[in-house]
């Protein structure tokens, strides 16, 4: 599995939603979705700033990001941004790897 960080924002109807119902009750509900897709949530962490919500979860692919991603944003109660998080390990495959590339103009 992959590790992914999704950066949030309420929305008006989001914060109305979050005041109702309380920061443990949100996060229990993003867990059950994020579980939905076959993933974990690792992280939750409430936030001041320009993201209100960062999220950390384990999902198995791509598509599992990109479904949580479109349909929770898809919802109007926040707006999302998902960044991949890559391990030292990733980073150590990465470099390894031999890159053919010529710069701009040479």
């Amino acid at each position: 599995m992959a590790k992914y960080m999704f950066r949030t924002s309420y929305t008006q109807s989001g914060l109305k939603g979050l005041l109702a119902e309380g920061g443990s009750g949100r996060e229990a509900a993003l867990r059950a979705t994020i579980e939905s897709v076959g993933g974990t949530l690792e992280g939750f962490y409430y936030a001041f700033g320009d993201s209100d919500l960062f999220l950390i979860a384990d999902l198995p692919d791509e598509a599992a990001a990109t479904a949580l991603s479109l349909n929770i944003a898809a919802a109007g109660a926040l707006t999302v941004t998902v960044t991949v998080l890559l391990t030292a390990e990733d980073i150590d495959d990465a470099v390894a790897k031999s890159v053919s590339y010529r710069l701009p103009g040479a």
